[in-house]
């Protein structure tokens, strides 16, 4: 099998997840144009994506070495500073690289 071969599973299985991601994205943003986001509610759907974040990567702290466990508590307080979410997804892929070459 050549390296340009396509994995048509493959591909089939990532362009669902991408229109289950923008159906999700865009449900959001149906239900939501009438309502005013203000107070509580503002103060929850900020808190959000940092919760989302830490759920996925829980597992991976408990369940592997040093440098995933490190790369997760840095990646948390990138979190916790509420940085962007892709910025702090980023410096937790970044640092899970790092930290693997850097302890082994």
């Amino acid at each position: 099998m050549s390296m340009l071969s396509v994995h048509w599973e493959w591909l089939l299985a990532i362009l669902g997840m991408g229109l289950a991601t923008y159906a999700t994205r865009l449900s959001g943003l149906l239900l939501m144009r009438g309502i005013e986001v203000k107070g509580r509610m503002k103060a929850a759907l900020d808190a959000l994506p940092p919760s989302v974040l830490m759920a996925v990567i829980t597992p991976t702290v408990l369940m592997t070495g040093r440098a995933e466990s490190l790369a997760a508590i840095i990646t948390a307080i990138a979190a916790i500073m509420r940085l962007p979410l892709l910025a702090t997804m980023v410096i937790g892929i970044g640092s899970v690289w790092l930290l693997k070459i850097l302890l082994g």
